[in-house]
This record gives structure tokens, C-alpha cells and sequence, in this order.
């Protein structure tokens, strides 16, 4: 009998110990050491500098980049798995203070950058160090005109730890306390974490749904005032810094860290809301199919048929590595040993953190994935979902540090990219028309929520802002503005909206990338672009992809498309197309439910 994979991941070949780890600490104190030598060469501003010493800079400053990385990503699966452990929460403390020194070190790194002439600086980006890097290189280089003097800058990085990413971590503490009474088909209250209670909220049964939405909305709303003080806290930083550096759009910053143009943005949005009637009119097929009106919020995402079957963890493995294999032996190899090897923690028990993400190790050269499978045809997605992050890591290991550093977006793109291989194989194979109408219905609930469900958190954050400039934004003025916004975003097409959404949405509160959003619609429909180029080349795709996932911190989302697909991202015609194989998933599934 084959041994069952393991579910709970493996920590200990990373740092062993745990929060504990005196292997960890001393990598800790080694970073600090290293961040002190990095700041006393970056002091150097307005000296003539050599180029033996920026070399020396570059190949330091990348060798502490990959290891303030590991360390991130250490701690925050720590804290993740388990949300009462304090010390995984001091260390966490710890490292965004090294984050912050390697910020004003970079900060002043980017005022020397930036004190070279045009002709020395395109001479030295050719050669090493430099080259690896040279596009994230000149990115900063440029930036850093834009912003404050190295002091005040250096300052702000200083007082967001404890302000700023502070109100974040806050956040993460008010979930960590989120205790959901439910109660089961016994009569009997059982109290759940916030990860536990979110997958009964994709129930078949609508009863249980209901009731479980009931407490959903309770509990958030009791902790509402808690969550809108970090809210506005971080907004409240971030709108005084954009003020400072004479920023007046909130969307700057998010979409340069995308390396993504504004009037890509605007494109892709207007292209969305052209083709919303038709996503509207499968909400509505679905309300008649449950024999209701309209859905309610914790409607949409619910399953039809035989989608609310479970699948044990090792069918899910199994179907996810037998679709990869079929785009790629290589993807499928990698797949197997996350499976094997204990690179994802997937138990469901209390104490987690809810929601799923995919981190990397650089210097170990691994990642780890967490979420808290429950057997749901969603959890094999969000499983597909986050083996497509660690997989666009896998292949750009080799690579120097900062040309690893890809965006949110290009991210979200091998994500999803890795869902679609899973979803529509799997599709292509039902033969029985009811399975089949159970699993398109999964596939358009992927569209539905990139096309109306991220927009809704777009319309609500930018109209946040706006009113955030003007003051602090109440708790029941949030709640409107997040019903405001749903019900623009989903056409009002849906009979019971989920005020408290900004309340328990973790990427609201995510500092590191504000907008925490319309980068998964970017990824959903620009990897809808790639699968159609890669169903049109076949098996030779397998490279041009590794190729693309490569070149994804090495330039913007407008070059790296004209590159690898020849496409115009600031025109509408990329963005109908992808739309439409979308569009033809719900054409089918009305046809299929007449």
C-alpha cells in the first residue's frame, strides 16, 4: 500500500528548531552584521565613487537580499502555522527591522546609482555584477528621483516598522484571535478559526452556508472597530509619504511595483465591464438552478452537482501532477517533490492562519506552501494555484537575486496559469454532461471572482482613499463603501452583499504591495493569453514558458508581452480575447443548463 503524502510540511530541514532555532538566530545575527557592513559602504553618497566599489555593493547587497528572503519566509511560516506562537511573532518583529535597515541601505545605495552620468552608468550596467540585474538596477535608479532625500527616506523606512508594517502585523493579531461559532447538524457549537469557518462558507448544502455566513458577518463585526483603526492607520501612512514625495495617485506605487502602465490598467478594467452582462446572466442561471431570486454573497462561489464532491489530498496530488505532466514532464517532476518532501502544510486543524500563499527559500533553494485542505474542489485549485507560484520560483533559481524579484502580477500569472492546466483538462475529460456542467460551473467561478469579486476590492480600496485624505473613515461608512462597491462590481446582480469583506480580507491589511488585487485579474487573464498561445504551439511551449517566467523581473508587463507573445498591452484587443474564453465557458454553461 503506498504510503499517504505527508500533509503537514517539513520546517526543520530549512532551520531546525523552530521558532526556537539557534541555527536561525545565529543567521539572524550574521544578517544583522552583514546589514551593518552594507550601511557603512552605502554611506559614501556624494564621494566620487569607483566602480570596484559599487561592484562590491551589488554582489553584497544580493547575497543579503536572498538571505533577509529566507528569513521572511521562515517567520511567516511559523506564524502561519501556528498563530499563538509569540516568538514566531518577535522574530517575525525582528526581521521587518532588517527589512527596514536593507531598505535605507538600498536608499542610499540608490542616491549613489543615481549620482552616475547617463554614458558611465549605461557602461557599467553591461558588465558584472551589474548586468544581472540592470533593469531592477536602473528601475531604482530612476525612482529614487521621484522620492525624498536619502535621510527622510531612510526615516520613513525606520518608522514603518512599527508603525506603518506594525498596524499590519496588528492586523494578523486580531485575526489570530477570531474564535466562529458554528453550529453542526448535531445541535452542537463548535468554535472555529477564521481558516476553518472561511471553507464552510463553500458548503454545498446552502443551509450550512447560511448559517455559517450569519456568523461570518457576526464575528467580523464585532472585531470591526479593531480592524478599521489598522485600516486607516495604514492608509492614513501611505497617503502622508505619497504627500510628501508630491505623489496624488494612490495607484502609483502599486502599479510601478507591478512595472505596469496606467493606461494598461485602464484598459483591462474597460474590457472587463464590457463583458460583464453576459457573467451577470450566469449568476443569474445559477440563482434559478438553487431556485432562488438572486444569490446571496456566500451563493457565488458555492457548488452545483458533483462539484461538492471531496477528494481526498493524495487524488488531489495525483490529478494536479497528471495534468502538469500532460503541459510539462518538468512542471509535474517539481510538483511531486513538493508533494513528497514536505513543502506544503495542508492539515486542516485550529490554529492556522486562514487563506493559502507560496513562499521561497533562495538560498535553500525550495518553497513552501500553505493552506488548510478540506477536500473541496476549490482547495485542489488553490492547491494547483500556489504549486504554479513555487514552480515560476524553481525556474528562476539560478538567477541573480534581483532578477528574481518579480511582481505580484507576472506572479499571479504562473499561478493561475498552473489552475487552468488542472481546470480545463480536467473538463476536456467528463464525459457525463452533468459532471461536466459541475465543472465548468468551478471554472467560471475562478472569472467570476478575477472579473467581479477583485473588482469590487479595487473600486472599494481607490473610493477608501479618496475619503481617507479627507479624515478617518468609520466602520459603518467601510461597510458601505464595501456594499457600494460589490454591487457595482457584480452589476447588482446578487440579493445579499458581505459588508464586513474589508474587515476580514487579509489583503487589505498586506503592506508590503498596497492594491492587493488587480494584479490576480492582471495574472488570470494574461495567463488566459498564454494558454491559448501554448494550446496553439503544443509541447514546444514548455520552453517559451520558462523562457517568459524568467524574464518576468527583467522588465515591464508591456515589454515582457511584446516579447514573448507579441501583443500590445495598452490596446483592448489582448484583453477581448482573453475575456472571451471565458465569456465561451459561460455561453456553454447556459447552453448545457436550459
Amino acid at each position: 500500500m503506498k504510503k499517504p503524502l505527508p500533509q503537514v510540511w517539513d520546517l526543520d530541514v530549512l532551520f531546525q528548531g523552530g521558532s526556537g532555532s539557534r541555527e536561525f538566530a545565529e543567521f539572524l545575527d550574521r544578517l544583522e552584521r552583514d546589514l551593518e557592513t552594507l550601511r557603512s559602504q552605502n554611506e559614501k553618497v556624494g564621494e566620487a565613487d569607483s566602480e570596484e566599489a559599487l561592484a562590491e555593493t551589488v554582489v553584497l547587497l544580493q547575497d543579503v537580499l536572498k538571505r533577509l528572503r529566507e528569513a521572511d519566509s521562515f517567520t511567516a511560516c511559523l506564524a502561519a502555522e501556528n498563530q499563538q506562537d509569540k516568538k514566531a511573532v518577535q522574530l517575525a518583529g525582528r526581521v521587518k527591522t532588517l527589512l527596514a535597515a536593507f531598505e535605507a541601505a538600498m536608499t542610499r545605495f540608490d542616491v549613489r546609482l543615481a549620482s552616475l552620468d547617463e554614458e558611465e552608468w549605461n557602461r557599467l550596467r553591461q558588465r558584472e555584477p551589474f548586468r544581472g540585474g540592470a533593469f531592477v538596477l536602473d528601475e531604482r535608479r530612476k525612482l529614487s528621483r521621484e522620492k525624498l532625500g536619502p535621510e527622510l527616506e531612510s526615516l520613513l523606512t525606520d518608522l514603518a516598522v512599527d508603525g506603518y508594517h506594525g498596524w499590519g502585523e496588528n492586523y494578523n493579531t486580531i485575526v489570530s484571535k477570531i474564535k466562529i461559532p458554528f453550529r453542526n447538524d448535531n445541535g452542537e457549537t463548535e468554535w472555529l478559526s477564521a481558516g476553518q469557518a472561511h471553507n464552510r462558507l463553500h458548503h454545498p448544502d446552502r443551509k450550512v452556508r447560511a448559517r455559517m455566513f450569519e456568523s461570518w458577518e457576526s464575528a467580523w463585526g464585532e472585531a470591526a472597530d479593531y480592524c478599521a483603526d489598522a485600516l486607516n492607520r495604514l492608509a492614513g501612512f501611505r497617503l502622508q509619504t505619497y504627500k510628501h514625495r508630491g505623489w496624488q495617485s494612490v495607484h502609483k506605487e502599486p502599479l510601478a511595483i507591478n512595472r505596469m502602465s496606467p493606461e494598461t490598467l485602464r484598459v483591462m478594467w474597460e474590457t472587463i465591464d464590457r463583458s460583464k452582462p453576459v457573467f451577470v446572466e450566469y449568476l443569474q442561471r445559477k440563482a434559478k438552478l438553487f431556485g432562488l431570486e438572486k444569490l446571496s454573497w456566500h451563493d457565488v462561489e458555492a457548488p452545483i452537482g458533483t462539484a461538492g464532491k471531496t477528494y481526498s489530498y493524495d487524488e488531489a496530488a495525483e490529478l494536479i501532477m497528471e495534468q502538469f505532466r500532460r503541459f510539462s514532464p518538468d512542471m509535474a517532476s517539481f510538483a511531486e517533490r513538493c508533494f513528497e518532501d514536505g513543502w506544503i502544510e495542508a492539515e486542516d486543524r485550529a490554529g492556522k492562519r486562514p487563506g493559502g500563499f507560496c513562499t521561497s527559500f533562495p538560498v535553500k533553494e525550495q518553497t513552501r506552501i500553505f493552506m488548510t485542505y478540506a477536500g473541496t474542489a476549490s482547495n485542489v485549485s488553490t492547491l494547483a494555484h500556489e504549486l504554479g507560484h513555487a514552480y515560476h520560483q524553481h525556474v528562476m533559481n539560478n538567477l541573480p537575486a534581483l532578477a528574481q524579484e518579480y511582481a505580484m502580477n507576472v506572479a499571479e500569472t504562473a499561478s493561475t496559469f498552473a489552475e487552468m492546466i488542472v481546470a480545463d483538462a480536467t473538463l476536456k475529460q467528463a464525459a457525463d454532461p452533468q459532471e461536466r456542467v459541475a465543472l465548468l460551473e468551478d471554472k467560471i467561478q475562478r472569472s467570476v471572482a478575477f472579473f467581479m469579486n477583485i473588482h469590487a476590492r479595487f473600486i472599494f480600496e481607490t473610493n477608501f482613499y479618496e475619503e481617507r485624505r479627507k479624515g478617518f473613515v468609520g466602520t459603518e461608512r467601510l461597510n458601505e463603501l464595501m456594499v457600494d462597491a460589490q454591487r457595482e462590481a457584480f452589476r447588482d446582480a446578487l440579493g445579499e452583499y458581505h459588508p464586513h469583506f474589508w474587515a476580514s480580507k487579509l489583503h487589505f491589511y498586506i503592506t508590503e504591495v498596497p492594491f492587493y488585487n488587480f494584479p490576480y485579474t492582471f495574472g488570470y487573464l494574461f495567463s488566459s493569453g498564454i494558454y491559448a498561445e501554448a494550446q496553439r504551439s503544443g509541447p514546444a511551449f514548455a520552453d517559451r514558458y520558462i523562457a517568459l517566467l524568467r524574464d518576468t523581473a527583467s522588465m515591464t508587463v508591456e515589454d515582457l508581452a511584446k516579447k514573448h507573445l507579441g501583443v500590445d498591452l495598452t490596446k483592448p484587443d489582448f484583453w477581448q480575447s482573453a475575456v472571451e474564453l471565458a465569456v465561451r465557458d459561460v455561453r456553454e454553461f447556459l447552453r448545457l443548463t436550459v
